[in-house]
């Protein structure tokens, strides 16, 4: 089966409070998973990272075995293909984490795309903060 994964994560202030999205997209443009993570503090890196570990992994759940990734960061886009190494302490295990599971499939290829055609990818990532903040501030009201 073939898919796309569009994954994309950020934070409210670097590092801030974080999430991860990520969304496996099939052929005929039907959604077959979409991921949302809050991840607490971190910076928009790991958040990248974490929702692009996120994705691959529903994307070996679902069994595909062609993927297209697709991300807005050209930093991880980059250090993916090998262009740039990773050299934060924080980042090696994650982008060791990503090769082994990208030597899942059969074919996996990753590109950049501009930030308007990660739109889904970015929606969850908003949700999934606007949703933990709302949460946040309800404990801090109730006194919790």
């Amino acid at each position: 089966m073939r898919a796309t994964l569009f994954a994309d994560g950020g934070s409210r202030g670097n590092p801030g409070p974080a999430a991860s999205g990520a969304v496996l997209v099939a052929e005929d443009g039907a959604v077959l998973r979409e991921i949302g993570e809050y991840i607490g503090v971190a910076t928009n890196n790991v958040a990248e990272w974490r929702a692009l570990l996120a994705g691959l992994k529903a994307a070996v759940e679902l069994g595909i075995n062609d993927l297209s990734v697709r991300l807005d960061s050209e930093l991880v886009v980059r250090q993916l293909n090998g262009d740039y190494r990773v050299k934060h302490p924080d980042l090696l295990p994650l982008h060791a984490e990503a090769r082994r599971l990208m030597r899942k499939f059969e074919r996996v290829d990753v590109g950049h795309v501009r930030r308007k055609f990660n739109a889904a990818a970015d929606a969850v990532v908003n949700r999934v903060l606007d949703e933990a903040a709302a949460a946040r501030a309800a404990g801090a009201v109730s006194g919790g």
